[in-house]
């Protein structure tokens, strides 16, 4: 859960949000040791007089520069490429969730169940309970079990929207009349917030996502709870 004044990510809640933690602190540090390369060259033109005629033409030089960006580009595109192929891989999913968007509320319907869907809107202002957050509060929550491979299958019933969490490091555009498909492993219990993450019209801003990761034997008991009362 993100809080006031926060500068950096929400902590991760998914290998694939750890990877790309990872991966922005790589990338960070490299354009740090850039800008500070920059500025000292910068800071030591304007302030000599002096200058150095190996530096006004020198092939060595130029080959450097040329090949330098070249490998520092390399570096940050071969861990990029692996994380991306990391998100796009979906292997045995232990359950598959399917999110519609509607205006301007989800829908889960569990698949691997007979008859286990329901509608999630956000709770009004006016009726949140002492420890509830505005605007992010749903009153049904996606449920899914710890430790365990979630394929969701994204799509929208009347304009795009966007499914979002960034604590589990998921995003992904519901299209009207196209099936998207992403993959998350929660690794630790919890709840995690996400919201709409494109403009879908007047109350693009009112349609949370909340995401209850629980033990398995507490997600069975929710499922069979669910069932019996449906």
């Amino acid at each position: 859960m993100a809080h006031p004044s926060q500068l950096g990510f929400q902590d991760a809640a998914s290998p694939v949000m750890e990877e790309l933690l990872h991966f922005h602190d790589h990338a960070l540090m490299i354009v740090l040791l850039i800008s500070t390369l920059v500025l000292y060259i910068i800071v030591a033109m304007v302030s000599t007089k002096l200058t150095n005629k190996y530096i006004l033409d020198s092939q060595e030089i130029e080959i450097v520069w040329t090949i330098l960006p070249a490998v520092i580009l390399i570096l940050i595109a071969l861990p990029s490429l692996r994380i991306l192929y990391l998100m796009d891989e979906i292997n045995d999913p232990h359950l598959t969730i399917k999110a519609m968007g509607h205006q301007w509320y989800w829908s889960y319907e569990y698949t691997d169940y007979e008859d286990l869907g329901f509608d999630s809107y956000m709770i009004p202002t006016q009726d949140l309970i002492p420890g509830q957050f505005r605007l992010l509060e749903a009153d049904h929550r996606m449920v899914v079990p710890v430790e365990s491979p979630i394929r969701v299958l994204v799509s929208a019933e009347d304009v795009l929207h966007s499914w979002a969490v960034p604590s589990l490091g998921v995003k992904m555009d519901a299209v009207p009349g196209r099936l998207n498909q992403t993959a998350f492993i929660a690794s630790r219990p919890g709840v995690f917030y996400g919201q709409c993450s494109e403009i879908c019209g007047a109350n693009h801003s009112f349609m949370p996502i909340v995401v209850e990761a629980v033990p398995l034997e507490h997600f069975e008991k929710w499922s069979t709870m669910m069932l019996e009362d449906a």
